[in-house]
């Protein structure tokens, strides 16, 4: 499975704009700590590119990604990626063991509240944006109230970093697609 193949999918599942960038967020996200980690960076990028491609079709924790996850195996996406899409839902009862299984947990819900916070900005970017103000806005339950910060911090826990350095180094990663995500905002 290439990248090419995996954007594809996407694509072909996800006409919702927002969810695309959320897919290529985690991506990037995931190919930060691939690299970190000496891990094969394209099987963690696909992983996260491909993580919710079913989020349309399957728009439900009942379904979702389990339903997509035959989809996948139709496609040639390898088992370990499968695998890390089932896993990074809760509810399948599929349990994260490996690394790439952990990083995709501790990825997914954190990229939306840091793009939430590259909004309300004054820049409304990801370039000039830091830890500390993702920080500020944890506190406030009712700004990005989709992202779960139960789930984030349990995912950094899980992932075993530091909440902090974790929200720096998904900052840093996002950063390098910020024209993508189209959130370079007015500092271009």
């Amino acid at each position: 499975m290439t990248r090419d193949e995996a954007l594809a999918i996407v694509h072909e599942y996800v006409k919702n704009e927002n969810l695309v960038h959320h897919m290529l967020a985690v991506e990037a996200a995931m190919q930060f700590y691939a690299e970190y980690f000496g891990a094969d960076v394209e099987t963690w990028r696909i992983t996260g590119l491909l993580h919710d491609f079913d989020w349309e079709i399957h728009p439900d924790m009942e379904t979702h990604p389990q339903a997509g996850a035959p989809i996948l195996r139709q496609r040639g996406v390898p088992e370990e990626i499968v695998r890390a899409v089932l896993s990074h839902a809760e509810h399948t009862g599929v349990r994260r063991e490996t690394l790439m299984e952990k990083a995709l947990y501790a990825c997914d819900e954190v990229t939306g509240l840091i793009t939430a916070v590259a909004l309300v900005r004054p820049s409304r970017s990801l370039l000039d944006l830091e830890p500390s103000s993702v920080k500020k806005k944890w506190k406030d339950r009712a700004f990005a109230a989709g992202a779960n910060r139960d789930e984030i911090a349990a995912g950094a826990a899980e992932f075993d970093i530091e909440l902090w350095e974790h929200v720096g180094n998904v900052i840093q990663a996002m950063r390098r697609i910020a024209p993508e995500l189209g959130l370079v905002g007015n500092l271009a």
